[in-house]
């Protein structure tokens, strides 16, 4: 029928490489009920991303690839997807590795939960950590920030014409630190209290023996635990955002060099 739309075979292969691309990035960025959510809703999301991203890849010219050509590069834009996924799942596991730690030394590890995505038993200021992380990614719209990145990394880097150097392989390995510098930041004042109250407590047992101290320490320290956190969430949207400066520069970095 001549009335019929035709989309030419270019443009296919050119949002299927897109595709691909997206993928990548949507399977690593821990967003809380992803994984465990409805199929059609994750396809719905992974399409209208690479649909909003079609226009800023370039138009293929010259002669379509052959089957196994069409495959290695559906492989370097998941590689590259992947890349910017592990590097913001570096990013935001922090969060999660402060909950380990407070909830280590406060006594809350003793209580667990199911983690949505995981499906796994998991301390309840891990889970909480964990969607505090998503709720901060969004919020603060970073999500806009990756969206852009992926907008540069296709004109600059053409459906599959990307390949991954040394260097930048490097630089996403290195984020790995910023899951033990963020998680540290978060929980040090947290678990130093926590140790001062474990001081406090045995001096006391020690001077008056009769009294059961020990017994007090486990209630005390979550209630301070959760004291303490509560107060301080306030700053966590910032502690957030300047722990994104280096994350965002690397990502940058990936997409532009």
């Amino acid at each position: 029928m001549p009335n019929e739309p035709m989309v030419p075979a270019s443009t296919l292969v050119a949002f299927l490489l897109v595709l691909a691309r997206v993928s990548g990035v949507v399977a690593f960025v821990p967003i809380p009920g992803l994984r465990n959510g409805p199929l059609t809703a994750r396809i719905v999301l992974v399409l209208a991303l690479a649909m909003m991203l079609l226009p800023s890849a370039p138009v293929l010219s010259g002669h379509l690839p052959a089957i196994g050509e069409l495959l290695v590069w559906s492989a370097s834009e998941a590689a590259f997807g992947l890349t910017i996924g592990l590097a913001l799942s570096f990013w935001l596991e922090g969060f999660q590795l402060a909950g380990q730690a407070i909830g280590l030394q406060a006594g809350y590890s003793y209580a667990s939960t199911i983690d949505p995505n995981t499906q796994a038993d998991s301390s309840v200021l891990v889970l909480m950590a964990q969607l505090l992380a998503g709720l901060l990614f969004f919020s603060l719209g970073f999500e806009r920030e990756i969206t852009k990145i992926l907008a540069k990394s296709l004109v600059r880097f053409p459906p599959g014409s990307y390949k991954i150097d040394g260097p930048i392989a490097l630089a996403v390995i290195s984020l790995g630190k910023e899951i033990f510098r963020e998680g540290l930041r978060l929980a040090l004042p947290v678990i130093a209290l926590l140790l001062l109250i474990d001081l406090a407590l045995g001096m006391l047992s020690r001077v008056q023996t009769q009294l059961q101290l020990l017994t007090l320490a486990f209630p005390v320290k979550m209630l301070v635990a959760i004291l303490v956190l509560t107060s301080s969430l306030v700053l966590f949207p910032s502690v957030f955002a300047r722990s994104s400066s280096h994350v965002l520069s690397t990502l940058l970095r990936l997409a532009s060099h």
